[in-house]
């Protein structure tokens, strides 16, 4: 299996505290929101039903969503969330091939690796002149739900400036790759927030073709398991003090680089989407 390299940046949010909060509320009024009940197009793979009471963001849309909050442009990533913006998930396909979803997970063994790589990961980190992030543990051991071919796992995280962060992600196998699935949530409303994603993932399906039960013989099959998508996977960040922002995950030859940074308890945030209805 070809070696992964995973190494998390922790973005500054300088360019999201130089501006004004009406002025972002103004932008992000300006985005293409679809409401639910609706059905939101998730690339050429899938779609998920849009619940009433949230909204979704198109490909284009949630590019400019996560430029809009100082970040690099990103295309084919799709956004859900509670018209509240309390929390929100960012959909991202990678042609990964298929998964083979027979390998046993060792959640110890796993929380080893993850924290022996923080040594490499810091030094990248502080060659860029950020603070080093540590793992601290699992916040929701690593599980394969074998009937909705999820792989969900969430992890404690310290920065060495204190700051305490705990990332959830979740992947869904498919028959030529995996859908990522980032939630970008408020650790104080954690559980709350996973019990809400869950109920809005089981909306979530594979066009014809592509789901997972659909592999035939001389499809692509990955070199690696569920253990390398755990090791290797995008992950996201939320912290304490107002602002949600996301960590990068680069993982050689197959993950592409995500990120995102998004302002959270924005005076009047609401309002947006009730002036819409």
């Amino acid at each position: 299996m070809k070696r992964l390299l995973a190494i998390l940046l922790f973005l500054p949010l300088l360019a999201i505290a130089q501006q004004q909060p009406n002025q972002i509320q103004q932008e992000l009024a300006k985005l293409a929101w679809q409401d639910g009940p609706s059905k939101g197009v998730v690339g050429a793979n899938a779609t998920i039903s849009i619940p009433k009471g949230y909204v979704f963001l198109d490909g284009p849309n949630t590019r400019k969503f996560l430029e809009l909050n100082g970040n690099p442009p990103q295309d084919n990533n799709y956004t859900i969330a509670p018209n509240t913006l309390q929390w929100f998930a960012i959909f991202q396909f990678a042609p990964t091939g298929y998964i083979k979803d027979d390998e046993k997970i060792d959640p110890d063994e796993l929380l080893k690796k993850l924290k022996e790589s923080d040594i490499s990961n810091n030094e990248e980190r502080k060659r860029l002149n950020m603070p080093a992030i540590y793992t601290d543990g699992w916040a929701s051991s690593p599980h394969y739900d074998i009937q909705t071919k999820r792989l969900e796992w969430g992890t404690q995280l310290h920065s060495a400036d204190g700051m305490k962060n705990v990332n959830y992600t979740s992947r869904i196998l498919g028959r030529t790759g995996v859908m990522s699935v980032i939630l970008v949530a408020d650790p104080d409303t954690l559980d709350q927030d996973i019990r809400e994603f869950k109920q809005t993932l089981s909306g979530f399906t594979y066009n014809p073709g592509q789901a997972y039960t659909e592999f035939k013989k001389g499809d692509k099959v990955a070199e690696y398991g569920l253990a390398a998508l755990i090791l290797g996977g995008a992950a996201a960040v939320a912290t304490k003090k107002g602002f949600w922002a996301m960590l990068v995950g680069a993982v050689a030859a197959f993950w592409k680089l995500i990120v995102g940074v998004v302002i959270a308890g924005l005076a009047g945030i609401t309002r947006i989407f009730k002036k819409k209805s």
